[in-house]
């Protein structure tokens, strides 16, 4: 059977605008005192028509970008012309923590192997293995002596920066991995070592990566986004 036509189906939306207008305008001649509905109906129809007659507008974006344009990262050339060609890096506390650990554990290291660093540190927030955020990775197990993640924050000497522009360069790392930049460089390595050491957990973790003085691995226990 076809389908049934509903009173608006059949008479169509400008139709039943133009009736609602007409018993509007009967109703005022009928009772003055509700001339008001009058103009009412005459602003809403008039209203509806041009709404209806105007362009459609473009959808705007999802609540979420907040009306950003979103944009890719830039491309990353790991040299010091490129790095120095990058503007002058400020932040947050995360990105103190991040600058700190880049100028202490990585400051001589190639601007690919700060980057890869940097993504350790990144790599080990996303895993469910160590905190979630950027300055409890960095400090966890400092002021226990030999126990700490990153031995800069036990080794019983201040953290004083000396090397001005050293820090400069690793703070400017430091804000394009805190800014998303997807370097990819370690196959998600949670740990790494210099070639001088090795460390027994060395034997068990999945070596991923060598890049300048520093040896990579991975925990296959644990699973990262940028271990898949």
């Amino acid at each position: 059977m076809g389908r049934l036509a509903r009173p608006f189906d059949a008479l169509g939306v400008a139709a039943m605008k133009s009736l609602i207008l007409a018993a509007g305008v009967a109703v005022s001649v009928a009772a003055p005192d509700v001339a008001t509905a009058e103009t009412g109906f005459r602003r809403f129809f008039q209203r509806e028509t041009s709404t209806s007659d105007a362009a459609p507008k473009p959808q705007r974006r999802g609540f979420l970008f907040f009306g950003r344009k979103s944009s890719k990262p830039k491309p990353i050339d790991y040299t010091i012309a490129w790095l120095d060609a990058q503007p002058a890096a400020s932040g947050d506390a995360q990105f103190a923590c991040m600058s700190q650990v880049l100028y202490f554990e990585a400051r001589g290291e190639t601007v690919m192997g700060q980057f890869a660093v940097a993504e350790v540190v990144m790599n080990r927030v996303a895993s469910a293995q160590f905190p979630n955020n950027v300055c409890d990775v960095v400090n966890q197990g400092t002021g226990r002596r030999n126990q700490c993640q990153f031995s800069y924050t036990c080794d019983g000497h201040a953290e004083v920066v000396v090397e001005h522009q050293a820090h400069e360069r690793v703070a400017k790392v430091a804000r394009a991995v805190l800014d998303g930049a997807g370097t990819e460089l370690t196959e998600g390595a949670t740990y790494y070592h210099t070639t001088a050491v090795r460390p027994r957990w060395s034997r068990i973790f999945t070596n991923t990566a060598r890049i300048g003085v520093h040896l990579f691995y991975r925990d296959e226990r644990y699973r990262t986004a940028s271990n898949d």
